[in-house]
């Protein structure tokens, strides 16, 4: 461990490990909480198409995921609410919009590109000093978010109806937080990936739920729990030497399932 820490894209992973749990615990949490996944896996792999145009015309892959997730954002959001279309049906149609548009636009890029491959699968220890002032700026942007509004995101997350009657504006509130949820996934992109994004903005949240139920606390172990993820994540890929994204992930997993054994041992005795 000691040894990585004098190669600079080692200190960027680490770095970008912080930033990334940071983010992803704060408005992970909020995710599970209002149980948004389904919403937000459909927000990821939207992200493809602009990923496709991008390889395909030179712009730059981040920036046109970043045009694709937002608009996504925006437009699932608008059309779960109207009556004449159900949610999942709005989530599906921009899931598939985006990955259709992926595939063909990166059929017609000349060869296949280790872009894509870092893109769809992820790579942490190619993450630039661009990478982390993304995430660094997104963690900071939503850490104030959250510390603004947390009341009235706690009350949107648990009881849209109650907060609505608060006079809470819960229309702004969650166009703003699906719009958090689709950069914040963008700038996770390089560490794991669009198959295994959605992972990250989950798996630690629902292991910090094991143990409480508080929205604050939840935020804080999520943080933890994703950091430790990712650290035991990129040892595992430094010793099996296998992609980082699916390390991260892969351990994520193993502390989920050994802290759902746990509980459930304990609450049997």
């Amino acid at each position: 461990m000691l040894e990585l820490l004098q190669y600079t894209f080692f200190q960027h992973a680490l770095i970008g490990s912080l930033l990334a749990s940071i983010a992803c615990g704060i408005i992970g949490t909020y995710i599970v909480t209002r149980r948004l996944v389904f919403i937000s896996g459909g927000i990821t792999h939207a992200s493809f198409g602009g990923i496709g145009i991008a390889l395909y015309s030179g712009l730059p892959p981040i920036l046109c995921a970043a045009i694709f997730s937002l608009f996504s954002a925006l437009g699932i959001q608008w059309l779960s609410t109207r009556r004449d279309m159900r949610e999942d049906s709005a989530i599906a149609v921009f899931w598939t919009f985006g990955m259709a548009i992926g595939i063909i636009f990166s059929f017609l890029a000349s060869g296949f590109t280790t872009d894509l491959s870092s893109f769809l699968f992820g790579n942490i220890l190619t993450i630039s000093n661009t990478d982390l002032c993304l995430l660094g700026a997104i963690a900071v942007i939503l850490a104030i978010i959250f510390t603004l509004f947390l009341h009235q995101i706690i009350s949107i997350a648990f009881d849209k109806e109650f907060a609505q009657s608060q006079k809470i504006p819960v229309t702004f509130l969650e166009y703003l937080l699906m719009l958090c949820i689709a950069i914040t996934i963008v700038a996770c992109l390089r560490m794991v990936g669009i198959v295994l994004a959605i992972s990250l903005l989950t798996i630690p949240q629902m292991t910090a739920n094991l143990f409480t139920f508080k929205f604050k606390n939840m935020i804080w172990l999520s943080i933890v729990i994703g950091f430790i993820s990712c650290i035991g994540g990129l040892l595992l890929s430094y010793w099996l030497n296998v992609p980082s994204g699916a390390t991260i992930i892969f351990f994520s997993i193993l502390i989920y399932v050994g802290c759902k054994i746990e509980n459930v041992m304990v609450k049997t005795k």
